[in-house]
């Protein structure tokens, strides 16, 4: 009787590992990409609107299969926050539903160094993307952050809500030099956006290839940018 149970925790413990070992084996194998939002004070007179719109986006990321999320976004004096990894849409949903806006500064340059550093050899991050509206840090600080991203074969999709020229001639140049796009946040077109998104995504899993083979209007304009781009 003995020697079954122990055979039968054997089994368990077996099954266990085997299931565990599975579920690295796919962790390390899952495209990774940052899903970065400026939450100070400017945004706060559409942020309800945008919030659902916000959700659209992330959502068309993390349903992605082998895409794996994080989080990240900056508010207030100094505060940042980045996520753990997740490739389930609803626990980073939960969490972006609790974002709450706070009066500070930009703290882009924050966000690109903690991207830089964010991969690794076996785990690099394919893609961050940025929804923001205003830049109050330099110039050339953003762009250094930017070539470095590009160094490591991470692109920059910004998307910019509003109209501030200032901001939008910086996010160009620093989509430009990481080999990313710029594009813009308009609440009223989010089935559009989704999409786009979607084409990040798949960007994130397979690169420029993945998006030559598709043939929806998102995944090529998106790859036009992108061939654009010096």
């Amino acid at each position: 009787m003995t020697k079954d149970l122990d055979h039968s925790r054997v089994g368990e413990v077996a099954a266990f590992l085997k299931r565990t070992r599975a579920i690295q084996t796919v962790t390390r194998r899952q495209a990774r990409l940052i899903f970065a939002l400026d939450a100070t004070a400017s945004r706060e007179p559409t942020w309800q609107r945008a919030r659902a719109l916000h959700g659209a986006l992330f959502d068309a990321a993390a349903s992605e299969a082998s895409l794996s999320v994080q989080l990240c976004y900056y508010r207030g004096d100094a505060e940042f926050h980045a996520s753990d990894w997740f490739s389930a849409p609803a626990a980073l949903l939960d969490q972006m539903s609790g974002v709450t806006c706070s009066a500070g500064l930009t703290q882009i340059s924050r966000l690109l160094s903690h991207a830089v550093g964010a991969g690794s050899t076996n785990q690099p991050v394919r893609a961050l993307v940025f929804v923001g509206d205003a830049c109050e840090e330099p110039v050339d600080v953003l762009l250094s952050l930017a070539g470095k991203c590009r160094l490591r074969q991470l692109p920059l999709f910004i998307f910019q809500e509003g109209c501030d020229e200032h901001a939008r001639a910086i996010f160009k140049k620093m989509a430009i030099v990481s080999g990313g796009a710029t594009i813009p946040l308009d609440i009223d077109s989010a089935k559009r956006l989704r999409g786009l998104l979607k084409a990040v995504s798949r960007f994130a899993r397979g690169g420029i290839k993945a998006l030559q083979e598709s043939r929806t209007p998102e995944d090529k304009l998106l790859l036009e940018q992108l061939q654009n781009a010096p």
